[in-house]
């Protein structure tokens, strides 16, 4: 860029910024923190164990910024994985991701969890196939889970529902390759491990690292929430489970 001052010529050189994101993960059992600059993930940590995310979230958060060097005051934004999901991660998730907003003053990026879950697999298998449709599965029990559907792009081709699948589920689409992953999609790799259309893939967990494309984007774009009045997006109210007896 070239600027006039007083007739004379001025070359200003465009620098990268770079642009701290602290982003929590808490949607399922994993309990993640990671910190990304522009887009790419710098550190992250992920604890999967059940029932830790009230007694560990923060301990993580201050073990990022210790490994990393940083400050929280020197943070841009702080993300979080919005759900759908376990209610109870959830509400920790943003009720930790919320209170560092209010005392920070940083905006609040939210992001759809089955986005950054696709988001994830996008950039850890890179021979995708262009025309596959990608299916991220959270479980909601049984043999219900929280899906959408996404191509290669990530663009959303099916919104977020909560599904029932069983062996005639994906009868009707086409004869695309689909690829079903994350924690809600291992209970079916024995229904279709004879369905040469359908892969599953086992093990693939939710992680904060995954937020750090999407929550870029959303900063770019100033997607920012109400900081006062976000609530995740639990999509099926809570109903609590009588304890089983011993």
């Amino acid at each position: 860029m070239i600027l006039s001052l007083n007739s004379e010529f001025i070359l200003i050189f465009s620098l990268p910024l770079s642009m701290l994101i602290l982003q929590i993960e808490t949607a399922t059992a994993v309990c993640s923190v990671a910190l990304s600059d522009s887009g790419k993930t710098i550190y992250h940590i992920d604890v999967d164990e059940p029932n830790v995310h009230a007694s560990k979230l923060t301990r993580l958060v201050e073990k990022v910024m210790s490994e990393t060097g940083y400050s929280l005051n020197n943070l841009d934004a702080i993300a979080v994985s919005k759900g759908p999901g376990s209610y109870t991660g959830l509400r920790i998730g943003v009720s930790t991701a919320k209170g560092l907003c209010y005392g920070l003053e940083k905006p609040l990026i939210a992001v759809d969890s089955l986005l950054s879950l696709a988001s994830g697999y996008v950039k850890t298998n890179q021979s995708v196939p262009s025309n596959a449709l990608l299916y991220p599965m959270i479980d909601a029990r049984r043999r219900e889970v929280y899906t959408a559907v996404y191509n290669q792009a990530l663009q959303l081709k099916i919104p977020t529902g909560a599904e029932i699948i069983g062996e005639d589920f994906f009868n009707d689409i086409s004869k695309n390759p689909v690829i079903l992953f994350g924690n809600g999609a291992d209970k079916f790799a024995n229904i279709f491990s004879s369905n040469d259309q359908i892969t599953v893939v086992n093990g693939f967990q939710q992680s904060a690292d995954y937020l750090s494309e999407p929550a870029f984007q959303a900063f770019n774009h100033s997607n920012f929430e109400d900081v006062a009045y976000f609530e995740p997006f639990y999509l099926k109210d809570f109903v609590p489970l009588a304890p089983k007896k011993k």
